[in-house]
């Protein structure tokens, strides 16, 4: 099969497999191929399912052939997560201490996309328990980006972003409790969305269950938009799930964004972006302009960083699931986790629960803000790609294994939807990411904004053919 197939869109690839002009079979044989080509150098999978999909495959053809209805994602290869269940697939979550895990169920998402007729060829790499905003673990190590394979395609969704990225699968299932969407698709040039939170049902219970997300990264905000619109919706089994029904997000591709109210805030308040980060974000923001918004220039969002009340959470979280290994066996877990961990685990009840009562009014805060604009603008990141095995930029070396994202973390706190799309591209070559957050339960103004700022950029700005 031609290496076009590789950077053409899922829609698009969707639409000739429903013409029979491409087969399932061959679209999920030449994923995989290229999955196995490329794993000495990305690192993307943590496992492939090269029977499992084969025999997805030749079903979906033979559906095809037959004139039988196609769903969504008829024939149509994605991954999924290792924090995501796969019924009888190895389920370590990135960690050494589960690597002999096996799931028994499908997580919601993965029953989903494959439901809809989705060809699930593997599971990605993941930091352990999603604690890093970098693509390495102490089971699978370094994962690398497909632009250039001395840089991190960011995580934790790592290899979800690489395999993308790299043209392996149209898109992909990640997961995000800070900004493992977004990261890994501001520093590989994608697009990703974090729906509102529960409107994508997670199960079984996740170590960060009050702020965990499972959402589509893609090569562009439609493609995003199909598989979102996939796997969303409420599901029993989530006792957070959104009830009701789902927006309209593949109609959102198209909208017009002319009269939108925008906020567009470089910092925050309190982040410390590179120069030509910001250079790039104030072209997205006249960009909106110009496309008939009104942009109000917003210096502060919030009164102060709120990375403590993120890590008390999330990093408590995992900390319990991990605990007898801090205590007994810790020199199995990624030792900058570990170092993280700790802290997290000695957290006094009284302290724990001043953070959780501060969380509620961060939530009311950005409810209120939202009164006046429909959409925030900012950077997904402060910096371009880190240096693959680096934790932390070489600029900030004051901040923490995740406090040096600074953009993401506050909106896994108010649980509200937000999306990444590609901004430009550096002076280094690496992508700059923009993030779009939106009213609670509105990610179809998520993906009308990003979809609308996308078409303005040059065809493929955001693609790179990938063969090594």
């Amino acid at each position: 099969m031609s290496a076009e197939f590789d950077t053409m869109s899922a829609l698009d690839l969707r639409r000739r497999i429903g013409a029979r002009e491409i087969s399932p079979v061959d679209l999920t044989r030449r994923a995989l191929e290229k999955a196995q080509a490329t794993q000495g150098t990305l690192n993307a999978f943590f496992l492939l399912m090269e029977d499992e999909a084969m025999a997805a495959a030749r079903v979906a053809e033979d559906a095809v052939m037959k004139g039988a209805p196609l769903g969504l994602l008829h024939g149509l290869p994605f991954s999924a997560k290792d924090l995501m269940a796969v019924k009888g697939q190895r389920y370590a979550s990135g960690s050494r201490t589960m690597a002999d895990n096996v799931a028994q169920v499908d997580a919601p998402a993965v029953e989903r996309a494959k439901a809809a007729g989705g060809i699930l060829i593997g599971k990605t790499t993941t930091s352990e328990f999603g604690c890093k905003p970098v693509g390495d673990s102490p089971l699978t190590g370094i994962t690398r980006h497909p632009w250039n394979l001395d840089k991190t395609p960011g995580g934790s969704s790592a290899g979800a972003a690489a395999s993308v990225a790299a043209g392996i699968t149209p898109f992909a299932l990640g997961t995000d409790g800070g900004g493992s969407v977004r990261i890994p698709c501001a520093f590989t040039g994608l697009a990703g969305i974090k729906g509102h939170f529960g409107r994508v049902p997670v199960w079984p219970t996740s170590a960060t269950p009050t702020l965990a997300h499972v959402g589509p990264i893609a090569r562009s905000m439609e493609d995003a938009a199909l598989l979102f619109s996939a796997i969303a919706g409420p599901d029993r089994r989530d006792p957070f799930g959104v009830a009701g029904p789902v927006p309209d997000v593949m109609g959102a591709t198209k909208a017009s964004v002319a009269g939108m109210r925008v906020a567009y805030s470089p910092t925050l308040g309190y982040a410390r972006p590179a120069p030509e980060v910001v250079a790039i974000t104030d072209r997205a923001a006249k960009t909106f302009e110009a496309l008939g918004c009104e942009v109000d220039l917003v210096e502060s969002v919030f009164d102060t960083d709120p990375a403590d009340l993120w890590t008390a959470e999330f990093y408590a979280g995992v900390g319990i699931r991990l605990r007898a290994f801090m205590e007994n066996q810790r020199d199995l877990l990624d030792p900058a986790v570990a170092e993280v961990l700790a802290p997290a685990l000695a957290q006094e009840m009284r302290s724990y629960y001043a953070s959780v009562f501060e969380r509620y009014a961060l939530r009311e805060k950005l409810r209120t803000f939202f009164e006046r604009y429909d959409i925030l603008i900012s950077p997904v990141l402060p910096v371009t790609s880190l240096d693959a095995g680096k934790n932390i930029p070489d600029s900030l070396p004051d901040r923490n294994l995740v406090s040096w994202v600074f953009y993401t973390y506050p909106f896994n706190l108010t649980g509200q939807p937000a999306g990444a799309v590609c901004a430009g591209i550096a002076d280094d070559g690496m992508p700059v990411g923009l993030q779009i957050v939106a009213r609670a339960y509105c990610e179809e103004d998520v993906v009308r904004a990003a979809c609308a700022y996308a078409r303005t950029q040059p065809a493929g700005y955001n693609v790179r053919p990938f063969n090594a």
